[in-house]
C-alpha cells in the first residue's frame, strides 16, 4: 500500500521509541503516507494502523483530530487561514473572507480547477505575527494583508 521508501522512512520514525511502542510513530507515519498519497483515505489509515500494530480506529482517530490530515483530496496548494482569536482580532477573519471572494469557494472545498484548498485553522502559534497562514503545512506566512494574500497566490499560479 506504501513504498518501500515511505516504509523506511516510518521503520526510522518507530526507531525513535521503545520496543513494542511503535504505535507512538502514528502521526509521522501518518504524514509520511499522506506526502506519498496526498490525503488519507481511509484504507491508507488502516494500513499505518496495521503497519503500527493497533486499532485502526486508534490511527483514525489522530488523523481525524488534528487539521494537518487529509481526510479527503485536497487542491495542489492547500491554505489554513488561522481564525483563533488573536488572529481573528488581527486581521485573520478578513484575510479568510478576502481568500474565500478571490478563490471562490468556502472553507473545506476546493476550487475547479484543482489548485487551492482553503481551511481554517486554530492557533499556529504565531500571534504577534497575525493574521498567519500555512500553506501545505509547512510554510508559515504571516501579517497576510490582501497585497501578502496577492503575492502569495501570484507565486502558486
Amino acid at each position: 500500500m506504501l513504498s518501500q521508501e515511505s516504509l523506511k522512512r516510518i521503520d526510522g520514525e518507530v526507531a525513535k521509541y521503545p520496543a513494542g511502542q511503535q504505535q507512538s510513530a502514528v502521526m509521522a507515519a501518518l504524514r509520511i503516507a499522506q506526502e506519498e498519497k496526498g490525503w488519507l483515505a481511509g484504507e491508507t489509515i488502516e494500513f499505518v494502523a496495521g503497519y503500527l500494530g493497533m486499532p485502526a480506529i486508534a490511527a483514525y482517530e489522530v488523523a481525524s483530530f488534528y487539521n494537518m490530515y487529509d481526510l479527503q483530496p485536497v487542491g495542489k496548494y492547500k491554505l489554513t487561514v488561522c481564525t483563533n482569536l488573536p488572529c481573528a482580532l488581527s486581521g485573520g477573519v478578513h484575510a479568510a473572507d478576502y481568500l474565500k471572494q478571490k478563490l471562490g469557494i468556502e472553507f473545506n472545498e476546493t476550487t475547479p480547477d484543482g489548485k487551492f484548498t482553503l481551511k481554517e485553522g486554530e492557533c499556529m502559534g504565531a500571534c504577534g505575527d497575525a493574521p498567519v497562514m500555512l500553506v501545505n503545512n509547512v510554510r508559515m506566512k504571516s501579517f497576510m494583508t490582501p497585497d501578502e494574500i496577492e503575492k502569495l497566490l501570484a507565486e502558486c499560479k
